[in-house]
């Protein structure tokens, strides 16, 4: 196994400021499919002339992190696929790293770095030594795919525009035993909310937090049905509704607004609409 059997996958919107970092720290050996989601020629060009192992494909529309992922994905030629945010960089030895666990986890369906948040850093340095450790899911930042282990379930289920697919497409492969680990020896680091331009921040939180209430009530209704989803949902509903109320009294707009879109995000989902909402950039 080599570096060139692996093809990173990443999905962008806005991402001009940042995807540059991203690019410069994965291996030139290493093919990368970029699915832009817009129809910005230039930034196709311009990356495609910076980057010679690149191809940048332009969706045309926001169609969300699945949708787009899922393109890149279908045109992946290699055995395996790395799906990397744009606010990612690797460390100089991620790439070996992974490889070097092929041979001890032939049958993988993902592998993650380790520090998935916070509170793993701390963890690792308690790690008596650095073998693969099993999991239930992995957060979508950073996933290496066995693709040989998703001819049977799939890629990620569109109907989630952003939030939960990763933790979706983990549940379908725990429901068929495939096997998600951790590497402590991967270290992949991730900014978190940055995969876009500072000037569309403000609308970029709108949009997150509309499609973070969708999502989580529409995965919880896939796996449990709408009366238990609906339970889940509830205090989060009444304390969206409290907060509009509170924010309106001391004029605060931006609060107001933030809260109003998890309130829209929830009712949405409730009353079954499709996750429609797209950042007014």
């Amino acid at each position: 196994m080599s570096i060139t059997d692996i093809t990173a996958v990443i999905t962008s919107f806005k991402s001009d400021e940042i995807i540059t970092n991203c690019l410069n720290s994965i291996d030139k050996r290493c093919k990368v499919i970029l699915i832009e989601n817009s129809n910005n020629t230039d930034f196709k060009k311009r990356i495609e002339n910076q980057f010679g192992n690149v191809n940048c494909i332009l969706a045309g529309a926001n169609l969300g992190y699945a949708k787009a992922n899922n393109i890149g994905l279908k045109k992946v030629k290699t055995k395996y696929a790395l799906i990397l945010n744009p606010d990612t960089i690797l460390s100089t030895n991620a790439l070996t790293n992974f490889i070097k666990a092929f041979d001890e986890l032939p049958n993988f369906a993902i592998m993650a770095p380790f520090i998935q948040e916070d509170i793993n850093k701390k963890q690792l340095t308690s790690l008596k030594n650095t073998s693969p450790i099993e999991v239930k899911n992995v957060k979508g930042f950073a996933m290496l795919l066995n693709l040989f282990e998703f001819k049977e379930i799939g890629f990620f289920d569109e109907n989630f525009f952003i939030y939960f697919e990763e933790i979706d497409l983990c549940k379908r492969l725990n429901n068929r035993n495939k096997k998600i680990y951790l590497l402590p020896s991967v270290e992949i680091n991730h900014s978190g909310g940055r995969s876009h331009n500072k000037s569309i921040n403000e609308e970029m939180e709108l949009s997150r937090n509309w499609h973070w209430m969708w999502s989580t009530f529409n995965y919880h209704k896939k796996y449990k049905g709408f009366f238990i989803s609906f339970l889940i949902v509830f205090p989060k509903l009444i304390s969206a509704i409290l907060r509009i109320m509170l924010y309106s009294i001391f004029l605060n707009k931006y609060k107001k607004k933030i809260y109003y879109q998890r309130y829209s995000g929830l009712i949405n989902a409730i009353i079954g609409k499709s996750s429609w909402y797209r950042p007014k950039v």
